[in-house]
């Protein structure tokens, strides 16, 4: 996959090879919306709190007597049902983190990602240099990219010569590679890449799949040397003879027996 490459002066430079599993995922627009959930409920502090009737300041005598007063009944004036009273059911401090597997993370990413380079709002530059820091030399190098509206400024490293040139621009945003993630791409319209990012972004997340399967050490060792866990054959010092072979000579009888212990002792 092939993404024109432009200067800083908005003109085309050449092309470049991006990674097909980076731009070329199709858009799981459940997978998106499930990303999309996880991030802004993680950035929910959960400090909301109100007082319940227990908690609310008076209260401690008993407004009036329980009989024979024409009013109903009442133990408490910070009683739910007053004013000034206490909250029923009222939120509490709680945690609305939410958990997502990292691989449902990245692939959400680099669907929105493809999907931004389908719909042409995805800008490639070879990089920001000569930048000053200046907010009119940002908004000069956004013009002649020929980008409008929302922007989110995607570098390999935090550049301070482009976060001070970009922050004064309204609804313009920088951001390093690293930190990207699918909510910031679905938050901006266009997307200004540095090429130094690409590269980046290909080996955080253009690698293929994203697990990697260890194999037993013995599946290693013979999948790198398959002569490592072979049998050699035994040698065996005895030898089979053959048929070519002479038969061994038999011992000779000449009549005689052997002479025993005691005959070679007298």
């Amino acid at each position: 996959m092939r993404i024109e490459l432009k200067d800083i002066q908005g003109q085309v430079v050449g092309e470049v090879d991006a990674s097909p599993t980076l731009f070329g995922t199709a858009f799981n627009a459940n997978l998106v919306h499930q990303a999309m959930v996880m991030y802004q409920l993680n950035r929910r502090q959960g400090t909301h709190k109100v007082k319940g009737r227990a908690e609310v300041s008076g209260g401690g005598a008993k407004p009036w007597r329980q009989k024979h007063t024409g009013r109903a009944r009442h133990g408490s004036n910070r009683s739910p049902i007053w004013r000034h009273g206490g909250v029923t059911f009222g939120p509490r401090p709680r945690s609305y983190r939410r958990a997502m597997p990292k691989r449902m993370r990245r692939l959400a990413l680099r669907c929105v990602l493809s999907q931004k380079l389908r719909a042409e709002q995805v800008v490639l530059i070879e990089g920001f240099t000569g930048l000053n820091g200046r907010t009119r030399e940002m908004v000069e190098a956004l013009r002649a990219l020929n980008v409008t509206g929302s922007t989110l400024i995607v570098t390999g490293e935090p550049e301070r010569n482009v976060i001070r040139s970009a922050h004064n621009i309204p609804r313009t945003w920088t951001l390093p590679v690293n930190l990207l993630n699918a909510e910031e791409l679905l938050k901006r319209s266009n997307l200004v890449l540095t090429l130094d990012a690409l590269r980046r972004a290909e080996e955080l997340w253009g690698g293929g799949s994203d697990g990697v399967t260890a194999s037993a050490p013995g599946e290693a060792a013979t999948a790198e040397n398959p002569s490592a866990t072979t049998e050699e054959p035994q040698d065996d010092s005895q030898e089979t003879p053959t048929a070519e072979d002479p038969p061994a000579a038999e011992p000779q009888d000449n009549g005689q027996a052997a002479p025993t212990a005691d005959e070679e002792a007298g």
